[in-house]
């Protein structure tokens, strides 16, 4: 069953005079509980993409569709109720709101959601247990290593259960072992929890780890292999 369905995807930056062109007319269809990795040199549209498809940015022209909500039917204020509620993000630079705790910061998607104070707390100790930092929940982000937060970033993107999660080069700032783990851990929830990850990556080892590599370059897709 289709989660996230793009068609003829085109969109255009301004850079000075310069006309960029970052997607060219791109169709992606991902199911449900799939693990795909959008690959590709910088440049190449892959990041744009994976903001398209998060509702961070619209495209030019072209159809999103994610979880049977069609973006073009959609204005802001129900574009962000859906990031809010079905797309989890996990970021490069992991994005953690520094003056909070771990838990603070898990809780926080949970706090938009209206989810009541006993209810996130739980669910938010429940997940960073999953995520191997127990004991850490009070600890706020510059007490934490940079695979630390990014664990904790990933808890914040999963705990509300979203329909799918969206990594934007996750494992770019951890060394190999720390990212390695990460992937792992991700794998896992991918596989029990059935939530669907996209994750745009330079890093091989996420690539591997991929049960689907789809490669951008120039603005379309190249290439498209399912590995499972």
């Amino acid at each position: 069953m289709a989660i996230v369905e793009t068609k003829n995807i085109k969109k255009t930056y301004k850079q000075g005079k310069v006309i960029v062109e970052a997607l060219c007319g791109v169709d992606l269809i991902v199911d449900k509980a799939e693990f795909v990795a959008l690959a590709g040199p910088s440049g190449s549209g892959k990041t744009t993409m994976l903001n398209i498809i998060g509702g961070l940015d619209l495209p030019d022209s072209g159809s999103v569709i994610v979880d049977n909500n069609k973006f073009a039917d959609m204005n802001q204020a129900s574009l962000a109720s859906l990031r809010l509620h079905k797309i989890g993000f996990v970021f490069q630079a992991f994005n953690l709101i520094p003056v909070l705790s771990a838990i603070e910061n898990v809780e926080y998607v949970m706090l938009l959601q209206g989810v009541p104070k006993i209810e996130r707390y739980n669910r938010a100790k429940e997940i960073l247990d999953d995520v191997g930092l127990k004991g850490k929940y009070d600890r706020r982000p510059a007490e934490l290593s940079g695979g630390q937060q990014q664990r904790v970033a990933v808890a914040r993107a999963i705990v509300s259960g979203p329909a799918i999660v969206l990594a934007d080069e996750p494992t770019a700032n951890l060394d190999s072992k720390t990212g390695e783990d990460l992937v792992l851990m991700m794998k896992k929830m991918n596989t029990e929890k059935k939530v669907t990850f996209i994750f745009s990556t330079h890093d091989n080892m996420v690539m591997d780890y991929a049960t689907r590599l789809v490669t951008i370059k120039d603005g379309l897709i190249v290439n498209d292999e399912n590995k499972s």
